[in-house]
């Protein structure tokens, strides 16, 4: 069976053709509580190993909302490996891996923006600091879910390092943000 990639704009349309199967449609609180859980377990393990993990979130078939295993990838990136069990990926999910001092690690990239769009998902980025992003792909807006401290924080983090972090930014204002 082949695997398909869908949009969050496509997962709706899909949960009003689909609204008899459980779960479909209502991704968005019971996906935030997954993505909480997920970086809760490997952000300590991202600062220890100082290496990004990630993976994807998406549906079986069955409708019942799954994640991937988390990957572990490199100090600055990471690809998520497909599951057969997901029938549909919703979205991607990444740590920042662990501080380092001048490396801007408190907001998602444009490459990670980039790479969700490609991919056609939205996705969602832990950063040392504990903040949690999301990656509106279909719009090309990232937003912080919650602040600093809401995920586990590295213990070398130093909060002023990365200079001021606004709550949303566009893509222009993301590309603008790393090109200052």
């Amino acid at each position: 069976m082949q695997r398909r990639i869908f949009s969050r704009t496509a997962m709706m349309v899909s949960a009003v053709l689909f609204a008899g199967v459980e779960g479909v449609g209502a991704e968005e609180p019971e996906e935030l509580e997954m993505v909480k859980a997920i970086f809760a377990e490997i952000q300590p393990l991202s600062f220890q190993k100082k290496r990004e993990y990630c993976g994807l979130i998406g549906r079986d078939a069955a409708g019942k909302l799954i994640a991937s295993p988390a990957k572990r990838g490199s100090v600055d990136g990471c690809t998520p490996r497909d599951t057969e069990e997901m029938e549909v990926v919703i979205a991607s999910y990444h740590t920042h891996g662990s501080f380092m001092r001048g490396y801007v690690s408190e907001v998602p990239s444009v490459s990670d923006m980039e790479a969700d769009e490609s991919d056609g998902i939205d996705g969602w980025v832990a950063t040392p600091g504990g903040r949690l992003w999301y990656v509106d792909s279909s719009e090309m807006v990232i937003s912080q879910v919650c602040g600093l401290g809401c995920l586990p924080v590295d213990a070398r983090f130093e909060r002023h390092d990365s200079g001021p972090v606004a709550e949303s930014y566009s893509y222009d204002e993301l590309v603008t943000f790393f090109e200052e």
